[in-house]
């Protein structure tokens, strides 16, 4: 057994699939059905969109090679995607370097408007869908997964059409110097799960190590000075390639909606989180305050978030989700506006948006076309609401189908992490 064997045997996946008896089967497949009927998640894709995707994965390279001219070709740049282990589709991969002055982050979305635009009936299915729904061990696709997790997917060692964010940043405070977003062409090296990359951070021997270790390094920069500027991180215990990803998301998510709020002066979809009034935002400190073990230092009190920041990093891991919870429960609901008036109170954002997730969320599917068309679809008020409700819906199922997984018997974690497997019973 290798050494990466022997580790992988102490994961989650390591441990195999939950088993369940038909029986348990059936009852889960009859909760879902219920579920999503009750919450109007369409199950599945009508012919006429199967077969236009279907259409759509035919003679891909040799169409991504007719498009090399007209894009940026980076297809020689070392590139890398990072997902869960079980992730069936690649939309996002990075490259950074680091130069005498300045860090320069690229962020790599598959070009999914390349395939899905506003005249295909992809994309009226998209609209209806809303985004994909993930409830443990069970997928609802956005898009359908023949395209999705093919042409659209930034697989490793196949020329794939990018939607690219180039950033130059800062070296000192990590500001954009400048923003660059154009379509392109690249080559992912090789496809990372989130416990590989942890590793190459460190080994020093493995491909990617250096570029691995310099994006973390910026990352971890990019984090601490996130929460200096008062955003909110609730969850600070994370591992290193989780705050990678994350971290570089981010910073493209933001890059993309500044350059089209101050670059272009177009309307967005943009994500605005509310605040909480002073009043719940003291019930909170004080809830959080009361925990045994947990104390808010002082000097904090005058801005919630960073108060909770403080408190994450020195409380009890056992009192961690209650210290989240007293926050959650005062959040106002995130929504997609056609105008970022308000901002992000959560991330401590003048603007935000999202563009990295094109595969699973309508809203970031609709402002890369506004990125590439510079142009606004005439319902987008109609098309941020849609979007913002059909999130609350798959959230809402989420939450119910997990609480009847714990019902009958069922971790909601370990069915998450290691899957199903439907094994008959002995006589």
């Amino acid at each position: 057994m290798t050494s990466d064997a022997q580790a992988e045997a102490g994961t989650a996946e390591g441990q195999g699939p939950v088993e369940i008896s038909p029986e348990l089967a059936e009852r889960l497949e009859t909760r879902r059905k219920e579920l999503f009927e009750k919450f109007e998640i369409r199950g599945e894709f009508p012919q006429t969109v199967m077969t236009e995707a279907e259409k759509r994965t035919e003679g891909i390279q040799q169409e991504i090679q007719d498009e090399v001219e007209e894009r940026k070709d980076l297809r020689d740049m070392t590139t890398w995607t990072t997902d869960p282990i079980d992730a069936q589709d690649f939309d996002d991969a990075i490259s950074v370097e680091e130069r005498e002055d300045e860090y320069v982050l690229w962020v790599h979305i598959a070009d999914v408007t390349h395939y899905v635009n506003p005249e295909t009936n992809m994309w009226e299915e998209a609209v209806k869908r809303g985004n994909t729904v993930y409830l443990p061990s069970y997928t609802i696709h956005m898009l359908p997964p023949m395209l999705a997790e093919t042409v659209c997917s930034l697989v490793p060692n196949e020329d794939r059409l990018a939607h690219t964010v180039e950033m130059h940043l800062d070296k000192e405070n990590l500001s954009y110097e400048t923003i660059d977003i154009y379509k392109s062409v690249i080559r992912s090296d090789e496809r990372l799960t989130y416990a590989q990359a942890e590793k190459r951070i460190d080994d020093e021997d493995a491909p990617l190590h250096e570029e691995c270790k310099l994006s973390f390094e910026l990352a971890d920069q990019m984090h601490e000075q996130r929460k200096e500027d008062g955003s909110l991180v609730l969850n600070p215990r994370r591992d290193r390639a989780h705050t990678l990803i994350e971290e570089s998301m981010l910073k493209a998510n933001k890059a993309v909606t500044h350059e089209l709020m101050w670059g272009r002066g177009v309307e967005a979809m943009y994500r605005v989180h509310p605040q909480p009034t002073p009043d719940e935002w003291s019930k909170a400190l004080q809830e959080i305050q009361n925990l045994d073990g947990v104390s808010i230092p002082g000097s904090t009190w005058d801005d919630p978030r960073k108060a909770v920041n403080a408190t994450l990093e020195e409380a009890p891991r056992r009192q961690l989700d209650k210290i989240q919870w007293a926050v959650m429960k005062v959040m106002p609901r995130a929504r997609y506006m056609s105008d970022p008036f308000g901002g992000h109170h959560a991330l401590n954002f003048e603007i935000y948006g999202h563009f990295t997730s094109p595969i699973r969320r309508l809203s970031d599917l609709i402002n890369h076309w506004i990125v590439y068309t510079n142009d606004v679809p005439e319902d987008l008020v109609a098309l941020c609401d849609r979007a913002s409700d059909k999130q609350a819906d798959a959230e809402a199922c989420e939450r119910e189908y997990k609480q009847y997984l714990e019902e009958v018997g069922l971790d909601p974690n370990a069915v998450n992490n290691r899957g199903i497997e439907v094994v008959e019973e002995d006589d």
